[in-house]
């Protein structure tokens, strides 16, 4: 009995229309994940938009008003310390708001500096809807309030991120004049971290459309950085941290907190994470 090399033609024809559908079937992820994208990277209702304590005795915080360039009504702390020499224009990470972010602004408030904590659009306070280029033009608006309002030197402003915050830190640094970058849990950008997560989705970094290009910002930005990274982050590996070390510019240093933590670096290494930040500013070019 003689076996034909070759399928019958309808089967051919199945097996052909079966692998049509798995791509139709893939492209339709692709799109959908895309379309999703927004709820995918913005998080300000997790675990609740105005969740923590807006009062806090330890910062005694200043409510703040700004107004972004395309009129979005912007809420921010203005954390200050009479001692500072210089003041921390901080950007917070993805999740919640700055509310549930005062140990990290006590931290940098004790180095002693001021603090401005800004809320994107979108969170806690703040009206409007998050977006990329939202989140530049929020920070502008508070790094104008500080030149502007506050009649600060722009050198002794610390473009300050946190996890999602780095690349709008990073944004900031790019295109305005600042003493110095501290990225504290950040990545190279947004198609790194999808190619990374959804490895399973090869494709999708074609069809990212929020940039959050860390990697290609560092390019331009000439004050001196600090990146803190943990050994241990579950949300982005510690990695990341170190290919955007790698992409920056000198002068650079790059501070490793062994442990499991995200944005937590200044509550599980303290005295470590004070005595790197205290040594980076030293090294700064601050105003008298």
């Amino acid at each position: 009995m003689q076996f034909s090399r070759n399928p019958p033609k309808h089967l051919r024809k199945r097996l052909s229309m079966f692998l049509l559908y798995i791509l139709v079937a893939y492209v339709l992820l692709l799109v959908v994940t895309r379309l999703l994208e927004h709820r995918v990277i913005f998080f300000p209702d997790y675990p609740g938009r105005l969740e923590g304590d807006w009062h806090p005795r330890t910062l005694a915080p200043e409510d703040v008003w700004l107004t972004a360039s395309d009129g979005t009504r912007l809420h921010a702390w203005w954390i200050p310390n009479v001692n500072a020499k210089f003041t921390f224009l901080a950007f917070h990470g993805n999740a919640s708001n700055i509310a549930n972010r005062a140990p990290a602004y006590e931290f940098l408030r004790d180095t002693p500096a001021n603090v401005l904590a800004l809320e994107y659009r979108g969170y806690g306070h703040s009206e409007g809807k998050p977006s990329e280029t939202g989140l530049y033009l929020d920070a502008e608006a508070a790094y104008q309030y500080l030149v502007s309002t506050k009649g600060l030197d722009p050198k002794s402003i610390l473009s300050f991120g946190q996890s999602l915050g780095t690349a709008v830190a990073a944004h900031l640094a790019a295109h305005r004049v600042v003493g110095g970058l501290i990225l504290e849990a950040p990545f190279p950008s947004a198609s790194r971290v999808a190619s990374k997560i959804f490895w399973f989705l090869p494709g999708l970094t074609l069809l990212v459309h929020s940039q959050f290009d860390t990697q290609s910002e560092l390019k331009q930005i000439t004050a001196p950085i600090l990146v803190v990274h943990c050994t241990q982050d579950s949300v982005l590996p510690f990695q990341f941290g170190l290919e955007v070390y790698d992409a920056a510019r000198s002068p650079k240093h790059f501070l490793r907190i062994n442990g499991d933590c995200h944005e937590e670096s200044s509550l599980i290494a303290p005295a470590q994470y004070r005595s790197a930040l205290k040594e980076f500013i030293v090294s700064l070019d601050l105003p008298e």
